[in-house]
């Protein structure tokens, strides 16, 4: 009890700075997980479903974009709590799901009848150590970590208990973890799948283990199933429909961790990380060269605290005389940490053929479970000091800390960054002997006084991890610089944009915009802004939308403003389909579009963060076609020679031309929500209504209430035939309907763009 109160503690004293709100968490939690929480929040509000969004893309199916939040339920609870969340909320979201986590930590050692000192040791190693302090921007990947302790400590008692209930228990967690769908996810479910295995041939034997552990495993699987089953099958659908079905070995091994990097375990600051960018020496920088690595500063960071690591050392590898899952642990940590050096040790070569392993693109991901089995290490280290159960040598550890100190001034040395290196170095020298001092204490007198004990493993550890891996430019920025992010801002240059579309409003339009080269930021604002734009950030795509736009995974800078052969520029015809109205650029918009000419576009303003411009020639978002002319979109993306006609009364599609005469029909927007869209046609002599919304097969269309046909047209949009009059369409994005009716046709197979 007391050691939960401890921790509740530290848990505050280091998480305060967001909580409140004098810092937020930046990148890829405000760029783009905030956006996805305020579309989340927005969408429960008003009543409508937050399966697909129109606001970035040109339309993506959010039930199955494994970072859309949707089947994170702490984060579907908070959406709950209005249409506007807070960043303080979605930070105090993410923290709370790692105090959740340390629950489990707990739960767990005391199962294994670890002392407290322990159990808190690695519960704060666990919350505050390692990725899960460096990397809070990849709040995904923070949210499957959380559930894994809960998941190991419901496992290992339903396999202690051969209970069926505790088995279910397990099964939800890790049908949690799993719903994440990352690289966290993958390897912490083959960690558990170990777990089991080597619990097998365990105590009474494989064969009576076998007899008792067949009750929770079956529990485990039905709901793990049920939890995790059809968010996976719908994600394993769209990344075979999208632009990285799977991942090249060559590809794949850029994102290694770098051998250097593993020094931050005892000196975090040690390559300038916490600072400016201008400081930051560490791989890979351009002062180590080439490295043909592709990572952030941030994620070869691996310290999990002094205590821990020197617990660690002294009495948390179970070399000789291992009890418990001790020994487990410490040899999926060992592989885990060949894993995430990825090119840098041929085991990699052997561990990449592992079933999934070609999903993911950074094997240094794997810090985030290397340093969650090091906090458990570091636990039972604890343990094994306060418990008497191992004679304690800080001769030893100490040899080993300072070569590791010295590995670290080495490099410093061999990359002329001694100076900048030795304040982080004496620091780590001065932590590590005062919790060489505590470990001390602790065999000596800790069993006498646990509470005392206790209070100073707290206290040493929160002074600890706040200096070491406290707020810095990595993981807290001012919440002012993401002002643009939130619902109702005052921006200049949303307000502006906001005012334009309203003005530009019609019947039959919906007008797209574009925020490109304003800032790593900006791309997703779309979502919490509710503008419809045809970019956004996120590193899965459709495939047939990159095909046509040329689309990168986001477009924070000038130059990632990549166009296509079928989107060549801001003056085409896919910008005017697009239906692309006003462009927001970070750069006169010359410079991203050489091939613009005067007139092309109008200028409309310049605001504190970008040049804005508006196309004349943008087309509405829905209208009908007389006419349609057979194409072949393959090879209009392929070349970009579109047919020379007036897109304004004829639809291109895959097959059969009709050129016959028609009087002109008209179309307007009765309703446009995130999965309804309902529209009414007037075509005196039929035609086609065109939505030139991103074509995708899980969307279903009824005809004045009877089903229809949506065909692919004008490459990348949607088409239904009208035949003469007046006439309602109901579009509806129906994921589980389409799902079902492939499995039970027998081709649930990824589907590809027709």
């Amino acid at each position: 009890m007391f050691a939960g109160l401890v921790f509740a503690l530290v848990w505050l004293f280091l998480t305060w700075p967001w909580l409140s709100g004098r810092v937020t968490i930046p990148w890829d939690a405000k760029a783009h997980f905030y956006p996805q929480f305020a579309f989340l929040a927005r969408s429960l509000a008003s009543g409508q479903s937050p399966f697909w969004t129109p606001n970035i893309f040109d339309g993506w199916p959010q039930i199955a974009d494994p970072q859309s939040l949707i089947f994170a339920p702490v984060y579907l609870l908070a959406a709950l709590l209005g249409p506007a969340p807070s960043f303080r909320l979605a930070d105090g979201v993410l923290f709370g799901m790692l105090g959740l986590g340390a629950l489990g930590v707990f739960l767990y050692a005391r199962d294994r009848g670890w002392r407290a000192e322990g159990a808190l040791v690695a519960a704060i190693a666990f919350a505050f150590g390692g990725s899960a302090a460096w990397r809070l921007q990849h709040v995904g990947q923070v949210m499957s970590l959380a559930w894994f302790p809960l998941a190991l400590f419901a496992l290992s008692r339903a396999l202690d208990r051969g209970s069926a209930f505790w088995g279910a228990a397990a099964g939800l967690f890790a049908g949690l973890m799993v719903g994440g769908r990352d690289q966290i996810a993958w390897l912490q479910t083959l960690i558990l799948t170990g777990f089991v295995a080597q619990r097998l041939f365990r105590g009474a034997g494989f064969a009576a283990n076998r007899r008792s552990f067949l009750r929770p495993l079956i529990a485990g699987t039905l709901v793990g199933l049920v939890v995790a089953g059809v968010p996976v099958v719908l994600s394993a659908l769209l990344a075979a429909s999208s632009n990285r079905p799977d991942i090249i070995f060559s590809e794949v091994v850029k994102g290694s961790l770098h051998p250097a990097s593993l020094l931050t375990v005892v000196a975090p600051d040690l390559y300038g990380v916490a600072g400016p960018l201008a400081y930051f020496w560490g791989p890979p920088s351009p002062a180590w060269g080439s490295t043909n690595l592709f990572l952030a500063r941030n994620m070869g960071e691996v310290y999990f605290g002094a205590l821990a690591l020197a617990a660690v050392i002294g009495a948390g590898l179970p070399l000789r005389r291992a009890q418990g899952d001790a020994r487990f642990i410490a040899v999926m940590a060992l592989l885990l940490g060949l894993y995430a050096l990825g090119r840098y040790t041929p085991a990699f070569d052997w561990l990449f053929h592992l079933p999934g392993a070609g999903l993911w693109r950074r094997p240094a991901d794997a810090t985030f479970p290397l340093c969650a089995l090091l906090a458990y290490l570091a636990g039972y280290g604890v343990h094994r000091i306060a418990s008497g159960e191992t004679r304690w040598r800080p001769t030893l550890v100490a040899l080993v800390i300072l070569l590791l100190l010295g590995a670290g001034a080495a490099v410093a040395v061999w990359k002329d960054r001694l100076a900048q290196a030795v304040m982080p170095l004496l620091i780590a020298w001065v932590t590590f002997a005062l919790a060489l001092a505590l470990l001390e204490w602790i065999a000596l007198r800790g069993r006498k006084r646990p509470m005392a004990a206790l209070a100073l493993i707290g206290l040493f550890c929160a002074v600890d991890l706040s200096i070491g891996n406290g707020p810095n430019e990595s993981t807290a920025l001012p919440p002012g610089r993401f002002d643009f992010l939130r619902p109702g801002t005052n921006n200049t240059t949303i307000r502006l944009l906001r005012e334009k579309l309203a003005a530009g409003a019609a019947p039959d339009r919906r007008d797209r915009i574009e925020l490109a080269g304003i800032g790593f930021d900006w791309p997703n604002a779309s979502l919490s802004q509710n503008f419809d734009h045809d970019l956004g950030y996120n590193p899965l795509r459709l495939a047939l939308f990159e095909d046509f736009t040329g689309a990168d995974d986001t477009v924070g800078l000038p130059e990632q403003r990549v166009f296509s052969k079928a989107f060549p520029s801001y003056r085409s015809i896919a910008a005017d389909l697009t239906g692309l109205r006003f462009i927001a650029t970070g750069a006169p918009i010359e410079q991203i579009d050489p091939t613009l000419k005067p007139g092309d576009l109008i200028f409309v303003a310049r605001t504190a963060d970008a040049w804005i411009y508006e196309n004349p020639r943008a087309m509405p978002r829905v209208f009908v076609a007389t006419q349609a002319l057979g194409a072949d979109f393959n090879a209009i993306m392929k070349t970009g020679a579109w047919p020379q006609v007036d897109y304004r009364s004829t639809v291109l599609l895959t097959e059969g031309s009709d050129q016959t005469p028609r009087r002109t029909g008209t179309a307007r927007i009765l309703s446009y929500a995130n999965t309804h869209i309902a529209i009414e046609a007037d075509a005196p002599d039929g035609g086609w209504l065109v939505l030139n919304d991103i074509w995708h097969p899980w969307w279903s269309c009824a005809l004045d209430g009877v089903p229809a046909t949506i065909e692919r047209a004008n490459v990348a949009f949607r088409a239904v035939r009208l035949p003469p009059g007046r006439h309602r369409l109901d579009f509806r994005f129906k994921p589980f309907t389409s799902l079902a009716r492939e499995a039970v046709a027998g081709v649930a197979k990824p589907f590809r763009s027709p």
